[in-house]
């Protein structure tokens, strides 16, 4: 039996959840976990339902008629075939923990995504990208030729049918224009010293002032820069002991993971957008599993 998600976000009204079940139940397709959220601030209903549908259920004469459903209470949803892994554009720098932690998570599938392109201004992970079976695009940005270097950016994302692009301490800032093209479908990760430590160095500043508590934060990118709606964020303590290395360490150890747990979320449909901030459900029994060891 495929296993399938059901995303809904719409206006809360009464009903929502039993007409849900009633069509599920209908179509003989059986609910294995759901999640649900009524913003009483915004008015907001959100949900994620998991379920198990007959294997001769065609997809989508089973879109089509959900369609009737959806109308009854002006629905945003969508339904996802579960096995299907998002194709994801990793953009990188000279920094990197995120894509190593994102390659290894890949390789033994905890993170079940298809790797679409690695980009990167710098060449300093070609090799790596390239024996993992990976396509490695070096576009040098410069001040004279950023916009012509985001157009090949985006020519890479578009042919490779990208989703998703992940920027794993991709130390570029992107255009207004990317930004607004790409809504949603950008994930970016920082230290959560913001806006306290900004500019370079960020551990440094806060090992000199101290800083007992070590964060980062992944969010999805808008022309705001560092001000999207937060996904996924985590702390870890310091000490008066540690060194300005030590910061930087720890820290991007909190980095890799937050960000990775981000994107687990995003390609698992766990995620919506509400406003400024973000409405993220927990796994799915099973949702953490890896396909082998490492």
């Amino acid at each position: 039996m495929p296993n399938l998600a059901l995303t809904v976000s719409c206006v809360s009204t009464i009903g929502i959840v039993a007409a849900i079940s009633t069509f599920l139940a209908k179509h003989e397709c059986n609910i294995t976990d759901s999640a649900q959220f009524d913003d009483p601030i915004t008015g907001a209903f959100f949900t994620r339902v998991s379920f198990k549908a007959p294997d001769a259920m065609d997809m989508d004469d089973l879109r089509g008629r959900f369609n009737e459903t959806a109308a009854q209470f002006r629905m945003d949803w969508a339904i996802h075939d579960q096995a299907t892994k998002m194709k994801v554009a990793i953009m990188v720098s000279r920094f990197g923990h995120c894509l190593n932690d994102l390659l290894y998570r890949w390789r033994i599938g905890a993170l079940p995504i298809d790797i679409v392109a690695v980009i990167s201004n710098h060449t300093d992970y070609q090799e790596l990208v390239v024996n993992h079976d990976i396509p490695f695009h070096h576009i040098k940005v410069t001040k004279e030729n950023k916009p012509d270097a985001e157009a090949r950016i985006m020519q890479v994302i578009e042919e490779s049918d990208a989703e998703l692009v992940v920027l794993a301490r991709y130390m570029q800032i992107l255009s207004d224009q990317m930004c607004q093209k790409m809504s949603g479908r950008i994930i970016n990760i920082h230290h959560s010293f913001l806006p306290s430590f900004k500019g370079a160095n960020p551990y440094k500043q806060a090992f000199e002032r101290g800083v007992k508590l070590i964060g980062a934060t992944a969010h999805y990118v808008t022309a705001d820069l560092d001000e999207g709606p937060i996904i996924e964020q985590d702390t870890i303590r310091v000490t008066h002991a540690q060194s300005a290395s030590d910061y930087v360490t720890l820290g991007r150890d909190v980095e890799a993971q937050v960000f990775a747990r981000a994107i687990h979320a995003h390609i698992h449909h766990r995620v919506f957008q509400n406003g400024d901030k973000t409405v993220v459900f927990p796994a799915s029994p099973g949702g953490y599993a890896s396909e082998r060891l490492g």
